[in-house]
C-alpha cells in the first residue's frame, strides 16, 4: 500500500501533468474562413528586420504621419483636464461631435443631415463594416464587394456567416462598376444561394487604386439597389486626400438616394487621426437606427475627450490647414512617381487617394517576389496588389504616408537596386 506522502506526491505530479498538458480547446470553425491580416503579419516580419539593425522604409501602410492641427490636440487635452469627462458616453456620441460631422457634410460636400437622427459617430469606419453587415445581412445572405478593394468588407462577412460575392474592377473600365455584371451576379446568387444579396459595398475614392467614381454609374446603381432591395454602402474616407476638384459622397446625388444608401466617413485620412479611432455613418433615420442597435451591444460610447477633439477637427480647422495636408501629399506624389518610373511601372497621373496604384512590368516572374527582393535587398517595403483581390495581381501600391526624405531616401536605395538587379 502507498503511504499518505506518497499519495499526496503523485497527486501533485498528476495535477502539474494536467496543466501542462495542450487543452483541448478549439478556435471556433469561423476563423478557418479568414487568415491573419497580411498587414498584421508582414509587419512582424519588418519588425524582425529591423530588430537585426535593418533600417526599413515602410511604404506599405496607410497611416498618415503627419500630425493633428493644434487645436485638435489642445481640446483633447483640455477636455481631458475636466473630472466629469472619464465616464461612460452615450452609444450615438456626444451631440458636439454629432453636430461636428453635420456641419462637416454641409460644408464639405453640401450634404445637410440631421444630426440628432441622421448621423451616427463610430470608432473608425472600420467599426462600420462590421455594423453594418450585422445590422442588415443575415447569414446566408450575400454581399457585393469590389475586386480589387478593401480586404474588411470580405473578411467580415465571412465572420458573421455572410457569403461576400466579389464583383470586377478593372484597369479597361476605369476601376469602374459594371451595372450588367453586378445584376447578373445578383440573380445568380438570388436564385442559388440560401439567402439574397442584401448589401452593396463601393468605395470612393477607391482603395487601392485611387479611382474617383462614376457618379452616372452610380446612380444607375443605386436606382437598381432600390427596386432590389439592396442597401448601397460608400466607404468614403479618402475624399479630402489630393482630390482633383471638389471632394465627391454618394449623399450629394440627393435625397433620392438616402432610401437604400448610406455613407461611412473617417478622420483617419483626412485629419491625421488614424489612431484615434473617429468616423461615422450617415444616412436615413431608419438605417441609422438599426446600426446604432447593432452598435450599442458591442462597446460603452467613446471616450469624450476624443469626441471633443474630433468636432474640433470638423469644425474649428482654418482652409490652410487641408490646402498645407495637399501641397505636402503632391510633393510626396513626385517621389513615388519617380520610385515607380525607376521600376518601369505604369500608372495614372489623375489617381485621388493616400496612394499611388501601378501596373507591373510583365517581364517579372512574381510581384511578390520581387517586392520581397527590394524588401531584403533594397529595405524598403511595398505593397503587392494581389491582397487587395484578384485582380490586384499584378499591381503593386505605394503610400504617400512617409516624408519627403525617406521617399527621397527610398527612391535612391531602389535605384542602387535595380542598376544591381540589370548586372
Amino acid at each position: 500500500s502507498y503511504s499518505f506522502c506518497t499519495l499526496l506526491t503523485l497527486t501533485h505530479i498528476l495535477q502539474r501533468n494536467a496543466a501542462e498538458m495542450p487543452t483541448a480547446i478549439q478556435p471556433a470553425d469561423r476563423l478557418s474562413s479568414v487568415g491573419e491580416y497580411y498587414f498584421s503579419r508582414k509587419l512582424k516580419e519588418v519588425a524582425q528586420l529591423r530588430a537585426k539593425g535593418n533600417d526599413i522604409i515602410n511604404l506599405g501602410i496607410g497611416s498618415p504621419d503627419l500630425m493633428p492641427h493644434e487645436k485638435v490636440i489642445e481640446a483633447l487635452v483640455q477636455t481631458a483636464n475636466g473630472p466629469d469627462n472619464h465616464g461612460y458616453q452615450a452609444y450615438n456620441g456626444i451631440k458636439e461631435l454629432r453636430d461636428g460631422f453635420a456641419a462637416f457634410y454641409k460644408d464639405t460636400y453640401d450634404v445637410m443631415a440631421d444630426p440628432d437622427t441622421e448621423i451616427l459617430p463610430l470608432m473608425g469606419s472600420k467599426e462600420g463594416v462590421l455594423h453594418v453587415t450585422l445590422a442588415f445581412a443575415n447569414p446566408g445572405d450575400g454581399v457585393l464587394v469590389p475586386n480589387p478593394g478593401y480586404a474588411a468588407y470580405r473578411s467580415v462577412a465571412n465572420l458573421v456567416g455572410v457569403v461576400p460575392v466579389s464583383y470586377n474592377l478593372k484597369e479597361e473600365g476605369g476601376w469602374q462598376p459594371d451595372i450588367n455584371e453586378i445584376k447578373a451576379m445578383a440573380e445568380e446568387f438570388n436564385r442559388k444561394g440560401k439567402g439574397r444579396v442584401k448589401v452593396l459595398w463601393v468605395n470612393y475614392p477607391h482603395m487601392p487604386t485611387g479611382a474617383e467614381a462614376d457618379m452616372n454609374r452610380i446612380s444607375q446603381l443605386v436606382e437598381w439597389c432600390r427596386e432590389e432591395g439592396v442597401l448601397m454602402v460608400n466607404d468614403n474616407p479618402y475624399s479630402l486626400v489630393l482630390p482633383r476638384g471638389e471632394p465627391t459622397s454618394v449623399m450629394k446625388l440627393g435625397r433620392g438616394v438616402w432610401d437604400c444608401v448610406v455613407e461611412l466617413n473617417s478622420l483617419s485620412k483626412s485629419h491625421n487621426m488614424p489612431g484615434w479611432r473617429i468616423g461615422c455613418v450617415i444616412g436615413a433615420p431608419h438605417f441609422i437606427k438599426s446600426i446604432l442597435q447593432v452598435k450599442s451591444n458591442f462597446d460603452s460610447g467613446m471616450f469624450k475627450p476624443l469626441q471633443t477633439a474630433a468636432a474640433a477637427a470638423l469644425t474649428t480647422l482654418p482652409p490652410s490647414f487641408h490646402e498645407g495636408l495637399t501641397a505636402e501629399y503632391t510633393a510626396r506624389r513626385d517621389f513615388v512617381h519617380k520610385i515607380l518610373d525607376t521600376l518601369g511601372c505604369e500608372y495614372s497621373r489623375q489617381q485621388v487617394g493616400l496612394f499611388i496604384w501601378a501596373r507591373c512590368p510583365s517581364h517579372w516572374p512574381s510581384v511578390e517576389q520581387k517586392i520581397d527582393d527590394i524588401l531584403y535587398k533594397a529595405s524598403v517595403f511595398l505593397t503587392p496588389g494581389s491582397i487587395f483581390g484578384t485582380n490586384g495581381e499584378g499591381y503593386i501600391r505605394i503610400s504617400l504616408c512617409c516624408s519627403q526624405k525617406r521617399l527621397r531616401e527610398a527612391s535612391e536605395r531602389i535605384a542602387a537596386y535595380q542598376r544591381t538587379a540589370k548586372l
